[in-house]
This record gives C-alpha cells, structure tokens and sequence, in this order.
C-alpha cells in the first residue's frame, strides 16, 4: 500500500538518542507539531554491513537538512538497547558513534507492518499450533519517507537489501517539494535547486522543452 498523498501513520515507537535515553517519537506529530519536514529513512539491521555507511552519510549531511527545516530520523526493528550499542561502537569497529540524530526501535514491528516494508515473502498458518509461520528475515527493506508540515508522505521509496542510497538525492527531493511549496511551480526531470522549474500548464511545458530539451 503506498502512503503518498496520504497522512503519516499516527504511531507512538520507541527510540533512542545518542545520550541513550529512550522515548516514545512520533514521526507524524514530529512533523505538524514542529512544522518541519521529516526525512524517514529504514534500515534493516544494526551492526551489519551497508546500514552504517547510510547513517554515517545521513549524519554527514545532517546540517544540510537542518538548514532546509528538515528532521532526520533513522529506523530499524532492532531495540532502544541494542541501538544505544551500535551508537556506542566506533566506526573503525563496524559502529556508528557520532550518529545525533533519533533511532526508532520498532522492535514490536507497528509501524513496519502498517507501512507494509518488512521481507517477509510468505505467510503459513499452522493449523495446529496457531502459529504464523513467515519466511523472509521479517526485517525492513531500506525504505525512505519525506513528510510535510502537514504530516503528507511527499516522497516513498524502497530499495532492497544491498543497495545503498544516495543522501544527495534526499536532499534534492526536499529541495523540490519546498520550491513547489513556496513557488506553486513543478520541477522537471533533473531538477536541483537554482535552476529553472515550470508552470503546470500547456504553455508552461511547450516552453520548458523548446528551452532544455534539444
């Protein structure tokens, strides 16, 4: 089920912060309460092997996004004690110490599963015991969201367990909904931020092309 164009769930998680206090975050009250965007970005395991590359390049560009009144916010299904761990192993040991910005722990799976992003490929029930057997590691694909002031999922995306993704990319994307946002044009394909967007009409699109398009 895709959530763009629809509000956030509206979900208490548990998290965890650098100083390793754990917390109840609420990514759609983060968003309208604090009228700022929120860039939510899913990763599959703490302590394994393209997750910290993610979170050391999203904390690289943390300040990027702050300028651009954006909330960072990481998330696994791994707990609040198992990510003050990881937070407090050093990068030359496989560790993302420096991370600052909130780890949702949602180890209970709440919010995963209402965002339908968990590997899980098959669903059995035994008849027997009553249990619900899945197959899959029944942990996230790498899955990124970017919520309005509003608490409007603007952008979803899921990438699959080896690839990685490109933060640049995150940060174009809330440069193009802040200048439609605030310009009331749309932004073409390749779009970043100085150059020139369009308005959303046939005069607007005929001129754009004779302008860029050889």
């Amino acid at each position: 089920m895709a959530f763009v164009g629809k509000k956030f769930p509206n979900l208490n998680v548990d998290a965890m912060n650098e100083m390793g206090d754990t917390f109840k975050l609420n990514v759609l009250e983060e968003a309208v309460n604090n009228k700022k965007k929120v860039v939510l970005f899913w990763y599959p395991k703490d302590f394994t092997f393209v997750c910290p590359t993610e979170l050391h390049a999203f904390q690289a560009a943390l300040c990027e996004f702050e300028k651009r009144n954006t909330i960072v916010i990481g998330a696994s299904c791994d707990t609040p004690e198992v990510h003050f761990a990881w937070l407090n192993t050093e990068k030359d040991n496989g560790g993302i110490e420096g991370v600052t910005y909130p780890l949702l722990a949602d180890s209970n799976r709440n919010l995963a599963s209402t965002l339908g992003i968990l590997d899980i490929t098959n669903e059995t029930y035994n008849e027997d015991t009553g249990a619900v057997l899945v197959e899959g590691d029944n942990v996230t694909y790498r899955a990124t969201y970017i919520i309005d002031e509003d608490g409007i999922v603007q952008h979803e995306s899921i990438n699959n367990m080896p690839l990685g993704r490109n933060v640049q990319e995150y940060i174009r994307l809330v440069d193009a909904l802040t200048h439609v946002q605030e310009k009331g044009e749309v932004c073409p394909a390749n779009w970043e931020e100085g150059k020139e967007a369009m308005n959303a009409n046939r005069t607007g699109v005929a001129e754009y092309l004779a302008a860029h398009v050889n």
